[in-house]
Formats: C-alpha cells, structure tokens, sequence
C-alpha cells in the first residue's frame, strides 16, 4: 500500500459504502470509489485494488486521498473542471454590444447573428449568447406613432372622462369603420388540426369583393350597432348616423367618439349634426385609434372569424359579420377604461424628447 494512506471505518460509514456498492441506481462511479475505500480500510493493496476495480494506480491514490479529506461525501461530489473553451474577453462582449447598437454595414436593415459574428471573428452562438445577457434583440422591432395633435391632452381628457363617467341620462358611442374587408376563398380546402400538424391553408386565393363594417360600441353595456356598407363616404356615414338615430330610445343625449377621418366632419355631416342636436361628437387625437374602444371589437372580430375565414361570395362574408354581431350582442360586457390618463401623458412626452434627442 502506498506509504502515508490509512483509512480506519466506523462502522456508520462502512455501512454506507456498503449501501451504496449494493444499491442497483447507485451511479457506477460511485458504486467503484466506495469499494476502492473499502479495500484499502481491509489492508488490500494497492495493485489488487486496481485489478478488483478495474482502475488505474493515479485513481486509486486520488479516491484514497478525498475520503481522507472530505469523507463519503467527497465519493459522491465531483469537483469541477475548467472549459476546455477559453471564454471570451471582456473587451470581445464590450466590442459586440457597441456594434449592435450600431448600424449595420451597407443598405442592411438589421444585424442577424451570423453577420455579427463574421464581423467580431466569433461563432455564432457566442453571439447570441451576449445578445441574450444584455437583452438585445436586433431582429425584432415593434411598431410606434405618436400624436403631434395640439389639442392631445384636451381630447386624450375628454374622450377618458366619457368612458370614465359618462354623463347622466346619456348615452356614448365609441365609432369607427372597418374597410375594405375582404371576401376570400381558398384556391384548396385546407386539412384539419391534428397531432403533430398544424392546420393548413392555402398561401394564394380569390377575392370574391370587399365590404365595410359600420360600427358603434355602447361603452355602458357593450352591445353594438353594426352595418355593412359598400364604401365609407360621407354617404354611408350619415346612413349610419340615421340607423343609430332610430335605434337610441328618444330622449338620450348622444355622445359619440370618432376619429378625424375626413368623411367625419364633411359639411353635409355637419349640417346633419345641425338638424339632430342630442348627438356630440368627440374626436380622438390625431394617430391615436389605440384611444376608440370600438379597436377592440375589431380586433376580436378578425381573429375570431375573418382571418381564416373561407367566403365563397360577397354575401356570405355579410352574413358572417352579421352573425359575428348578434353572437357578440348576446352576451355583451360593459367596456372598462383603467388606464391613468397622467401616465399616458407623461409617456408621450418621454417619447417626443427622445425623438427629438435623435433628430
């Protein structure tokens, strides 16, 4: 036996050694460096230990020297080795980070990993990897307008005032017009959702024409009044004021909310707004659709039954909206409006500063 080794047992450990040697879900490695111990605390030498173990002579003494040091636990715990990859120097991630805030090279619009990592001299997935530690995602970009109207804050003001406390014996209306909605029929029927497949349809097809959708959103009890229309003139606008005129009971004031869509302040509509006085209207900001609840009918509307809708004519897209409005008014909620008028000022006027500290 090598000189300077000499293990004695207590019998909790040699039961445990001997535990874990017998346990059939014990790891090999460990099932191997527990009998090296045990022979060795037997006076087993140590070309026998090797060849009961199948082990080398470096191996023995190593597992000989940790249980001196740090006991059965130290079979069982594998000390850590360094990478056989280098990691990258700091100045390599500084060096990644400055270039993707940068513009890409030539007319590319953004940078890909590849890209990036031909120009540092990295692979790609060290790249990503730096990307993913500093929260860099060159290749998405989320869309964005702010309003440049005067009036902002006084109209952002209004319209939440109507959707946060209506007014008495009244009744608001968020309006707008869906256009140009589009009866599409697919060249091929499509095959069905199942395990392991999506559901498919066709890339191209035929467009059997287009309709508009009319509505108006009851902010208080959230039904809506609905109409399609061929086109969305001043026409079709004061067609719709008149159908929305015949369903409000008499009596109730009517506030609508609308946006600066030119057919809405055409002089015939205003000289109709002149013969019917219990209607207002309240214009949203200029690009702020986000502000006019009716958005989020829309939005529904669309994913819910248009966007893989299959419509063999102009007449079966109608009646599918039509049916979409009678489902949606038979269990209609009442819209909530919960965002801080404050905040969203305040974050426009973040949003013009940085604009203007980039321009």
């Amino acid at each position: 036996m090598r000189s300077g080794i000499s293990i004695s047992l207590s019998p909790s450990d040699r039961d445990r050694l001997d535990r874990i040697i017998k346990d059939r879900n014990a790891a090999q490695k460990h099932a191997w460096r527990a009998e090296i111990v045990l022979l060795t605390s037997d006076g087993v030498g140590t070309n026998e230990i090797m060849r009961r173990t199948g082990t080398s002579k470096t191996c023995v003494w190593r597992w000989q020297e940790r249980f001196m040091q740090e006991g059965v636990e130290g079979l069982l715990r594998d000390k850590t080795r360094p990478s056989r990859i280098q990691p990258l120097a700091p100045r390599v991630t500084e060096r990644v980070v400055a270039r993707t805030l940068e513009d890409p090279p030539g007319e590319t619009t953004h940078w890909t990993a590849l890209m990036m990592a031909t120009e540092v001299g990295i692979s790609v997935s060290s790249v990503q990897r730096i990307w993913r530690a500093h929260g860099l995602q060159p290749h998405r970009v989320r869309q964005f307008k702010l309003s440049n109207d005067p009036k902002f804050v006084e109209k952002l003001r209004d319209v939440v005032g109507l959707y946060v406390s209506p007014p008495a014996h009244a009744i608001v209306l968020s309006f707008d017009e869906k256009s140009q909605i589009q009866a599409l029929d697919r060249s091929q029927p499509g095959l069905p959702l199942k395990k392991g497949r999506a559901g498919t349809m066709t890339h191209d097809y035929k467009r059997n024409g287009t309709t508009t959708l009319f509505a108006a959103l009851n902010v208080l009890d959230g039904t809506v009044i609905g109409r399609n229309m061929q086109r969305h003139r001043h026409q079709e606008f004061i067609h719709f004021l008149n159908l929305i005129e015949a369903q409000v009971p008499a009596g109730k004031a009517i506030h609508v909310i609308l946006d600066n869509y030119a057919a809405h302040k055409h002089p015939k509509v205003r000289e109709w707004l002149g013969r019917h006085p219990r209607f207002t209207f309240h214009f949203t900001p200029t690009s702020c659709s986000w502000l006019n609840a009716v958005e989020g009918f829309f939005a529904r509307l669309t994913n819910r039954r248009l966007k893989r809708g299959v419509f063999h004519s102009l007449v079966d897209l109608q009646a599918a909206i039509n049916r979409f409005l009678a489902e949606h008014n038979e269990s209609p909620k009442p819209f909530v409006w919960t965002a801080d008028p404050d905040k969203i000022i305040a974050a426009v006027k973040r949003g013009h500063q940085v604009l203007d500290s980039h321009h």
